[in-house]
C-alpha cells in the first residue's frame, strides 16, 4: 500500500483529502505544519507527500528541503492558493514533482505525482481565469492575510474600506467556461 503525508495547515481540507486518498486505497498520514510533518517523514517515510506552501511557523519550501534531506525518495507535490511562479520555480527547484493551485481536485493532485505519464493524453486547453475572478481571489488572499478585518485589507489593497465591502458583498465571479 502506497502511504501518502498530507501538510496543510486548514483542518477541514486536509481532513477531506485525507478521506478521499484513504478510500482510494492510500496509506494516509496527515500534519498541520512543519514539525508535526517532519516528525511525520522520519517516522513513517511515506512515498508520496502533498505539501501546502504557505502554513504558520516554517514554510512548505523549508519542509521540501529538509523532508528530502531526511527522506531523499519522498516525491512532493505542492498545493498552494497563494501560488506565483517565483514560489513554484523554488518549489521544483528544491525537488518537488509538481507545484498545483488550489482548489485542486483528488484527480489532479494523483496525476501530479506523475507528470510524465500519460501526457499525450492530457488535455491542454486551458483557459485563463477572467479578470474578476484573479481580482476576487487576490481580495480573499489579501483579506485572509488580515484576519478578516475589512479595514487592513483595504488600507493593503489601497482602495477606500466602503468600496471593499461592495466587491465582498458580491458573490465570487464564476469561473471561466471552456
Amino acid at each position: 500500500m502506497e502511504s501518502i503525508l498530507i501538510v496543510d495547515d486548514n483542518d477541514n481540507f486536509r481532513e477531506i483529502l485525507a478521506r478521499g486518498l484513504a478510500r482510494r486505497g492510500y496509506k494516509v498520514f496527515a500534519a498541520a505544519g512543519y514539525e508535526e510533518a517532519m516528525e511525520m517523514i522520519g517516522r513513517h517515510r511515506p512515498s508520496l507527500a502533498v505539501i501546502d506552501l504557505k502554513m504558520p511557523g516554517r514554510s512548505g519550501l523549508e519542509l521540501i528541503r529538509e523532508g528530502l534531506r531526511l527522506a531523499p525518495e519522498l516525491r512532493i507535490v505542492v498545493l498552494s492558493g497563494y501560488g506565483s511562479i517565483a514560489t513554484a520555480t523554488e518549489a521544483i527547484r528544491l525537488g518537488a514533482v509538481s507545484y498545483l493551485g488550489k482548489p485542486a481536485d483528488i484527480n489532479e493532485i494523483l496525476q501530479a505525482f506523475h507528470p510524465d505519464t500519460h501526457a499525450s493524453d492530457r488535455q491542454y486547453d486551458f483557459s485563463p481565469p477572467t479578470l474578476s475572478r484573479v481580482e476576487w481571489e487576490h481580495i480573499q488572499r489579501v483579506l485572509h492575510e488580515c484576519n478578516g478585518n475589512i479595514s487592513a485589507a483595504a488600507k493593503k489593497l489601497d482602495i477606500h474600506r466602503r468600496t471593499l465591502q461592495r466587491k465582498l458583498n458580491r458573490y465570487a465571479p464564476p469561473e471561466k467556461k471552456s
